[in-house]
């Protein structure tokens, strides 16, 4: 590949390269998960890839992986690019109302491919709404419309909303659901019933999608700060701070039982920890790539996925991963048979995870960016 063929399109004046980089990486990571190469690493019986392979995998119930992280980085990053996608569209001449309309229609859409995903199994209606396209249609409208209140208000709003949803999961009076941290007996497992029409619906839960708010709003909140007239220096020591006080307090509320660490149901504690780790992750993106560029051209393969982050994740969600998968086994069971079926699985995995990174290069070659 020629080096002026990956040279990066301009990007609209203000905006940092690490936010891109980010929300690429981490949907990159997400496209690995779809080749099934994370399981494969757990089948392979060293220390390294066993380690490895447990950290690309949800934790069971209580605790936190890196994996558990990549939905909040995502839902984090959409909220720190509001404030630069508003603002590039003011520049255009968009309308307040035009803006927001468009907010409305996004959040709409992303409810429905969020939705729709989930009804291509089973071929008929399926009231699910755990995955992150139906998570963020509620976490993206809300953080839009109040990305214009002081940051006090948004703070206050955010705690405040997971200060509800710790008191409702403790005082849901329902028999039988009134055990707030226990699997399928919990509000959440009650939504979910409810909502799907079954008995035992999935331990993940739909109202997962509010406290997850915090995520997108503390994800403007950052996003504000970079664009903000204060040094780098002052904006890498505030999301330091900002960062330690989440984890601070989420681990603390799980290290003295006052509310576990649980992913699935979107406990405070797990949000704070979480947000945390997003908001340092950010920082040290930022510091990286944008302060240091040390990792500015290195960031492009990651930036591209970015660019068309929302199609490549409906695409391998879809099955358009495993269509690949499908059509690239032979060839890898003819080349590497010799090395058993861990290796054939693992080369065809690499083939996906790069077939789909050549999609989104090629759509960004071509200057196509599907958005909605």
């Amino acid at each position: 590949m020629e080096a002026k063929e990956f040279k990066l399109l301009s990007a609209p004046a203000g905006r940092v390269t690490s936010v891109d980089f980010f929300r690429g990486f981490t949907m990159f990571l997400l496209m690995g998960e779809s080749t099934r190469l994370y399981g494969y690493l757990l089948s392979i019986n060293t220390g390294l890839t066993q380690f490895l392979g447990t950290q690309l995998h949800h934790h069971e119930w209580n605790g936190l992986r890196f994996w558990d992280l990549i939905q909040p980085f995502f839902m984090f990053i959409v909220g720190v690019a509001i404030p630069f996608a508003v603002a590039n569209r003011k520049k255009k001449g968009d309308s307040d109302r035009s803006i927001l309309m468009h907010a409305i229609k996004r959040s709409l859409l992303l409810l429905f491919f969020g939705w729709a995903i989930y009804c291509i199994g089973p071929g008929r209606i399926v009231f699910r709404l755990q995955n992150v396209l139906a998570q963020l249609s509620v976490t993206y409208l809300v953080a839009f419309l109040i990305r214009n209140r002081s940051f006090l208000f948004q703070l206050i709003f955010t705690v405040a909303v997971l200060l509800v949803m710790d008191l409702a999961y403790r005082f849901f009076p329902v028999e039988g659901f009134n055990h707030p941290w226990v699997p399928y007996k919990n509000l959440g497992a009650w939504a979910n019933n409810k909502i799907e029409g079954v008995d035992k619906a999935s331990i993940w839960a739909t109202i997962n999608a509010f406290p997850t708010i915090a995520h997108t709003v503390w994800g403007v909140l950052c996003g504000k700060l970079l664009m903000s007239s204060k040094t780098s220096a002052e904006k890498i020591r505030l999301m330091i701070i900002a960062g330690i006080a989440g984890l601070v307090i989420g681990y603390s509320m799980d290290i003295l039982n006052i509310t576990p660490i649980i992913k699935k149901i979107a406990t405070s504690s797990f949000v704070f920890a979480s947000g945390g780790w997003a908001i340092l992750a950010l920082c040290f993106s930022y510091w990286l790539i944008d302060v240091k560029k040390l990792f500015r051209n290195g960031s492009g393969m990651f930036v591209i996925v970015g660019m068309n982050c929302i199609f490549i994740y409906i695409f391998f969600e879809v099955g358009g991963a495993d269509l690949l998968y499908k059509m690239f086994t032979p060839f890898a069971f003819s080349l590497f048979s010799w090395g058993g079926e861990i290796t054939v699985g693992i080369i065809t995995s690499l083939a996906v995870w790069a077939a789909l990174w050549y999609i989104c290069y090629w759509l960004y070659k071509n200057k196509l960016f599907i958005k909605i």
